[in-house]
């Protein structure tokens, strides 16, 4: 019998609740045997490594989401790695006290926390709590007052999906950073990857015989698939793209400067790769300069650009730019 695949979304957002509702945290061993989205995997007693490699990508976007996920050492067995816990402070991840809601968004919020208790996700999230007290571990019932950065899919994805499973070309309009006008690509699709959070398109131009990612948010029409195939390739394109973007993000890096105790200095010392100086200053690696300078600009004052000097020009441009749109 096929195993029911479960979306990265609903994987991510089960492992999140978790995490949130064990206050001493899980182990490894205890996530995948009881979380909805790798339950359906694990097998007893057998080889679980691709699950285990899952469960690392998906710690990555985790905090790569600005979630605060820590990892606790046993005391008793310092080192050995198979007894680690791992968990999520409510603490750092409930809304600060200074957030109000009026009375129009309090009622939005209720009618979507009636759209969460209804689905068959907050099902599945309730089987995987009994799953837990099952195991003698105590959980809470997490509520409202969490806010999950969920991520959607953007509209260019399942008409993409559906052409590289029929192996025949599309077409879009393609808009890159900088630029005021889009492009027409006209491309053979090769993989779907999620890398850091966001979904790529790997394809080869049929022009000029070269691969190519594309980042879907960028993607600003229609997808039109054609009626021409194409032949498969025979190179692994998943792992190839995949490769190429992390090479990209190893070799990205930023020095940055924190304001110590906010919203930026916990979120930014959480993301996968950064380390920390002895005084406020984060490395942080990066894929998409003018996506993380969005990032960085959407802290204000709490951060300061010290390197790269064209991300450092990016974010002061987006600062003065806002500033000029608010008077």
């Amino acid at each position: 019998m096929p195993v029911p695949k479960v979306p990265n979304e609903e994987r991510l957002f089960s492992l999140v609740l978790a995490l949130l509702s064990s206050e001493a945290g899980l182990t490894k061993s205890e996530i995948l045997s009881t979380v909805q989205g790798y339950r359906q995997r694990f097998v007893h007693s057998g080889d679980n490594s691709n699950l285990e490699r899952q469960f690392e990508r998906d710690k990555d976007d985790v905090r790569e989401l600005g979630v605060p996920l820590e990892t606790i050492e046993s005391p008793e067995q310092a080192g050995n790695n198979h007894n680690l816990r791992y968990r999520i402070p409510r603490v750092d991840y409930e809304l600060p006290d200074d957030i109000s809601f009026s009375a129009e968004e309090s009622t939005l919020l209720g009618l979507a926390a009636m759209v969460w208790r209804e689905g068959s996700l907050s099902e599945e999230s309730r089987r995987a709590m009994v799953k837990l007290r099952s195991l003698g571990i105590a959980t809470a019932e997490p509520v409202l007052s969490y806010a999950p950065q969920l991520r959607v899919r953007e509209q260019s994805f399942e008409p993409l999906r559906s052409a590289l499973d029929k192996r025949v070309l599309v077409t879009f309009e393609y808009l890159k950073p900088g630029e005021q006008t889009s492009t027409q690509r006209t491309v053979a699709p090769l993989a779907l990857v999620q890398h850091q959070g966001r979904w790529h398109l790997y394809a080869n131009d049929p022009a000029t015989d070269r691969f190519k990612t594309f980042l879907l948010r960028r993607i600003v029409s229609t997808v039109r698939a054609s009626k021409k195939l194409f032949e498969d390739s025979t190179v692994d394109a998943a792992a190839r793209a995949l490769a190429e973007l992390e090479a990209v993000w190893q070799s990205n890096v930023a020095v940055v400067r924190v304001e110590a105790g906010t919203d930026a200095a916990t979120r930014l010392s959480k993301r996968r790769g950064a380390t920390a100086s002895p005084t406020t200053d984060l490395e942080l690696h990066f894929t998409d300069l003018n996506i993380f300078a969005d990032e960085l600009a959407s802290f204000g004052p709490e951060v300061l650009v010290v390197s790269p000097p064209a991300l450092r020009v990016a974010v002061v441009e987006r600062l003065t730019r806002t500033a000029a749109d608010h008077g």
